[in-house]
C-alpha cells in the first residue's frame, strides 16, 4: 500500500502468507546491463511496501548455494521476518513465556540466517568494487526524519552516484489482519510516553496516544522528482518490516549489512542526520590519512541538532571517545562510552581511539569480512558498542576519531514522545517489562566475549541458557590481539567484587598520542 496518509478505507497490500514464499519486503538494485555484476539482477522494486519478488525461492537457494543476488538475499530475509510474524501472532495470544519467545527466535534464526551467514564466511558475500562507492547502512524504526536523512545525504555527497543505501524500515503500517491484509485506516498505531503534564509532586505525567500510521520516509524522498532517479537507479534497497518484528538497534543492523552490494566503503549511521558538504569525500580523506590504513575504522559521536536550526552542519573539531563508564542503575548494566577531549585543530593526522560508536561509523567494506554482523543478539539496546569495539580491535582494525565533525545527530529525550521499540515489545506479549526480561538472556552473550565475571560459561549454564552461546565463535573476539591487551589498551579492568568492568581515565586517548 502507499505509505502516505491516505483516508480511503482499507488499504489492502498484498497478504503475507501471498509473499511469504518469495518476500514481504523491497528493495531497488541496479541492473547490470553489460552482465559484469551478475548480483544485481533481478532489479527488485523499492515500492510499494511488501512487494512479491518473482521466483523468490529459486533466488534463496541461488543465494545459499554460492550465486548470491541483492534479490535473494532480500527474499531471504523477508521470508524469515515474514515466518517470525506468524510466529509473533501465535506468541502474542498465547501469553507465551519468555522462554518460549527466545526459543522461537533462536529457532527461526538457525533456519534462516546461519546458513546464509554460514555459505560467506571468511570473504565477502560480493566482490568489492574498488571505486571510492559508498554504502550507508539505516536502521530506521518509525523514523520520522528519515526522508530528511536521504536529502541530506545525497545533496551534500560530492559523488551522489556513488552512494548506495541499504534501510531497514520497521514501521506501524496499519492494522495486520489475519489473512495478512493491512488496514492503514484510522488511527492503529501508538505513539510512545507522551509528557502532558506534572502530577501534584512535579513529576511529568505521561501518557500513549493512538495515532496515523507512521511515514514511510521511503517513499516521501523516492516521489520527489529531484532523488527519484536515484530510486529508479537502484541506489536505494530497503526491507520493510512491521514494528512487531523490530528487534532492537543491534539486529536491524545485522539486516541492513545483508544488503551490502559490493561497495568500496561501508558506514553505519542512525536514521535522523544531517551532512557537511562533501561528506563522503571528507571521510575518504580522513580514512586515508590514518596511519593504520586500510584497516581503519572513523568513528565518533557526532554534535547534536535541532529541527529549525538550519540544514547545513558546521564542521566544528571532532571529540573522541575516550570515556567509558556502567550505569548500575540499568536495568542490565553493560559499559556504555562517551565523548571524551576535542581536537584543537592543528593536527596532522587523525588519532586512535578505543571505541566504536554504533552510531556513526566509517570503514572499508573488508571489515564485514573480518567482524560480521552477530545475528543472536535481539532485543539489546546496550551492549552493541563494546562489542564492536572489541571485536573490531582484536581482529586488528585501529580505530581513529575523525578529526572533523561531520555529521549532525538529532539527540532524543525521552520526553519528546518518540516511539521505542521495547514499548512495541511490551505490547505485542502484554507485559511491559518483557524487553527488559529478554536481553537480561541475551546481553550475557556479549558480557561472556567482554569478560564479565557473572558471565562466565559455568555461570550461563547454570542458569541454564547456554543457548545464548550459538555459534559465538563466529561473531567473538579475533586472534590478532587478546582481549586482555584489549582491555589494557582501553583503560578497564575486572571488578570481580561487583562482578563488572569498571572504567579508567584514558590518558592517552585524550591526549591523542597514539597515531
Amino acid at each position: 500500500i502507499p505509505a502516505s496518509r491516505q483516508k480511503a478505507p482499507k488499504p489492502v497490500a498484498p497478504t503475507i502468507n501471498e509473499a511469504k514464499a518469495a518476500v514481504v519486503g523491497a528493495s531497488a538494485v541496479v541492473v547490470s546491463t553489460d552482465g559484469s555484476q551478475p548480483h544485481l539482477d533481478p532489479p527488485v522494486p523499492y515500492l510499494p511496501i511488501f512487494s512479491t519478488i518473482p521466483n523468490g525461492e529459486t533466488l534463496i537457494q541461488d543465494t545459499l548455494n554460492g550465486k548470491p543476488t541483492i534479490a535473494g538475499i532480500t527474499a531471504l530475509l523477508q521470508k524469515y521476518m515474514s515466518e517470525f510474524h506468524d510466529e509473533n501472532m501465535r506468541l502474542s495470544q498465547s501469553k507465551a513465556s519468555g522462554d518460549e519467545i527466545l526459543d522461537s527466535f533462536y529457532t527461526l534464526a538457525r533456519k534462516h540466517l546461519v546458513p546464509f551467514d554460514k555459505a560467506y564466511r571468511n570473504k565477502p558475500v560480493f566482490p568489492i568494487r574498488e571505486d571510492d562507492s559508498v554504502f550507508l547502512s539505516l536502521a530506521s524504526f518509525r523514523e520520522h526524519l528519515l526522508a530528511d536523512t536521504l536529502q541530506y545525504a545525497f545533496d551534500n555527497a560530492k559523488y551522489p552516484e556513488k552512494l548506495f543505501i541499504g534501510a531497514v524500515v520497521q514501521n506501524c503500517f496499519g492494522k495486520v489482519n489475519e489473512d495478512g491484509s493491512i488496514d492503514a485506516s484510522g488511527k492503529p498505531c501508538k505513539t510512545g510516553r507522551q509528557v502532558i503534564g506534572k502530577n501534584k509532586k512535579g513529576q511529568d505525567q505521561t501518557k500513549v496516544s493512538d495515532v496515523e500510521i507512521d511515514k514511510n520516509g521511503i517513499e516521501d524522498f523516492c516521489k520527489q522528482d529531484k532523488y527519484k532517479k536515484y530510486c529508479e537507479s537502484g541506489q536505494i534497497r530497503v526491507v520493510y518490516v512491521h514494528e512487531t518484528e523490530s528487534l532492537g538497534p543491534a539486529m536491524a543492523r545485522y539486516h541492513a549489512s545483508k544488503l551490502w552490494g559490493g561497495e568500496t566503503y561501508y558506514v553505519q549511521t542512525d536514521s535522523h542526520l544531517q551532512f557537511a558538504v562533501e561528506w563522503d569525500e571528507k571521510y575518504r580523506d580522513e580514512f586515508k590519512a590514518a596511519k593504520s590504513t586500510p584497516k581503519v575504522v572513523l568513528s565518533s559521536y557526532p554534535p547534536g541538532f535541532s529541527p529549525g536550526n538550519g540544514n547545513n552542519v558546521h564542521e566544528s573539531p571532532g571529540a573522541r571517545l575516550c570515556f567509558c563508564e556502567t550505569k548500575v542503575e540499568d536495568p542490565n548494566p553493560i559499559i556504555r562510552i562517551n565523548t571524551g577531549s576535542s581536537y584543537n585543530g592543528s593536527e596532522k593526522y587523525p588519532t586512535q581511539i578505543p571505541f566504536i560508536a554504533a552510531g556513526f561509523f566509517f570503514t572499508h567494506a573488508e571489515f564485514l569480512v573480518d567482524v560480521p554482523f552477530d545475528p543472536f543478539i535481539p532485543w539489546c539496546f546496550m551492549g552493541e558498542e563494546i562489542a564492536l569495539s572489541m571485536r573490531a580491535w582484536t581482529h586488528g582494525w585501529d580505530i581513529y576519531a575523525p578529526r572533523k565533525n561531520l555529521i549532525a545527530h538529532q539527540y532524543r529525550p525521552g520526553r519528546m514522545g518518540l516511539p521505542k521499540f521495547w514499548g512495541t515489545v511490551g505490547r505485542l506479549y502484554g507485559r511491559p517489562g518483557m524487553n527488559t526480561k529478554l536481553q537480561g538472556s541475551v546481553i550475557k552473550r556479549i558480557k561472556n566475549m567482554a569478560g564479565y565475571p557473572d558471565a562466565t560459561l559455568e555461570k550461563i549454564r547454570e542458569e541454564k541458557i547456554e543457548f545464548i552461546m550459538e555459534d559465538l565463535e563466529h561473531y567473538s573476539l579475533g586472534d590478532k590481539r587478546s582481549r586482555d591487551d584489549y582491555l589494557k589498551f582501553s583503560g578497564i579492568s575486572v571488578d570481580k567484587k561487583h562482578d563488572a568492568l569498571q572504567c579508567e581515565r584514558i590518558v592517552w586517548c585524550n591526549q591523542g598520542t597514539k597515531e
